[in-house]
């Protein structure tokens, strides 16, 4: 097995993991960014409200909407970045090495080059999920609300038969967000929200510059010369992980929010300072409408969630690769000493 498919499965499995923890902080915060309204302040009443505010009115199942497809789409998100990404890496760290050998540099991979790295990975991954994406915020968004009978159906109930009778509205599962999607713009509906998605590939590349800025700081301390966080504990990488993904979050977050906003359903009813054609189009009015505070709308939960997030995720998938580096070793030791045994 290469070390890029056990980085990419490894990826895939600490991105699920990750997922399941903080999936409801994450269906609350993309509510607070999508409400349109200047009027709500969507932090005032802080997360923990928020959610049992959901539980109450909706139950608690619209706190996992849309878990299946952001399962896969976290599992194939993580395993095609952290695959390209051990790819694109190996190759920078035989360039640094090719370069060293001519006099040039130290043999180590710089900032840049990790930024470079991570932003190739990242646009890669950005256009081949961004249909999951969309489809994940449309069924978080979605309000499960009660609806009264209809009135031709009702005429011979009495009144206050009537006004205790409600009809659950119909399930809104992945199928039904394909079709709603394909109806409203096409095939190019499931790229919805791509360009500022595309500009925050910045997100991870800063993420995993800053990982890689501070790993390589501690392994030179230690003296290290293991590959990738090997010799380090899963406390270290876990903190590592937060610290990185903090950084990387409060630089990108408006770009999160214009993503999720385009991304999440437009209703015909919605007044049209709050539909948005474009990227473009949705900047300038979140602008003159909300001001720059509705750039920041939820960014107390987002913190919470992408640390606590990304920290499971750097640790389980570091976790994950060295038991896979190991049960090859071992594999290898096991069969050379088959082999040794036959020729004898």
């Amino acid at each position: 097995m290469s070390d890029a498919l056990i980085n990419g499965v490894s990826g895939a499995g600490g991105g699920i993991i990750a997922q399941l923890i903080t999936y409801p902080l994450q269906t609350v915060n993309t509510r607070q960014q999508t409400e349109r309204d200047p009027s709500k302040s969507v932090d005032r009443d802080g997360t923990l409200k928020q959610m049992c505010r959901v539980v109450k009115h909706e139950g608690w199942g619209r706190l996992y909407g849309g878990l299946t497809p952001s399962l896969v789409g976290t599992a194939t998100s993580q395993g095609v970045y952290y695959y390209f990404y051990q790819i694109f890496r190996d190759r920078a760290e035989d360039a640094a090495l090719a370069q060293l050998r001519n006099g040039i540099g130290d043999g180590s991979v710089g900032m840049l080059q990790s930024l470079v790295v991570a932003a190739l990975a990242g646009s890669l991954n950005v256009l081949l999920t961004n249909p999951i994406w969309v489809i994940v915020t449309r069924m978080q968004t979605h309000k499960k609300t009660k609806k009264t009978p209809d009135c031709k159906v009702q005429s011979s109930v009495p009144n206050d038969v009537i006004q205790n009778v409600v009809v659950e509205p119909p399930p809104y599962g992945t199928i039904d967000v394909m079709q709603e999607l394909y109806g409203e713009a096409g095939f190019l509906g499931f790229w919805k929200g791509v360009v500022p998605t595309l500009i925050m590939v910045c997100n991870p590349s800063i993420q995993f510059m800053l990982y890689e800025a501070m790993l390589k700081k501690i392994k030179r301390k230690r003296a290290s010369n293991t590959k990738g966080a090997e010799g380090l504990t899963a406390s270290e990488i876990f903190l590592l992980g937060a610290v990185a993904k903090l950084g990387a979050t409060v630089v990108t977050y408006p770009l999160n929010v214009v993503k999720s906003r385009l991304q999440a359903k437009q209703g015909l009813h919605m007044d049209k300072r709050h539909q948005y054609e474009g990227t473009y189009d949705a900047i300038t009015k979140m602008i003159k409408y909300e001001g720059l505070s509705g750039f920041y709308k939820g960014m107390g939960t987002k913190i919470v969630q992408s640390v606590l997030a990304a920290a499971v995720l750097f640790m389980v998938k570091e976790e994950l690769v060295r038991m896979a580096r190991l049960m090859l070793t071992r594999k290898l030791s096991l069969s050379k000493g088959v082999r040794s045994k036959q020729s004898r």
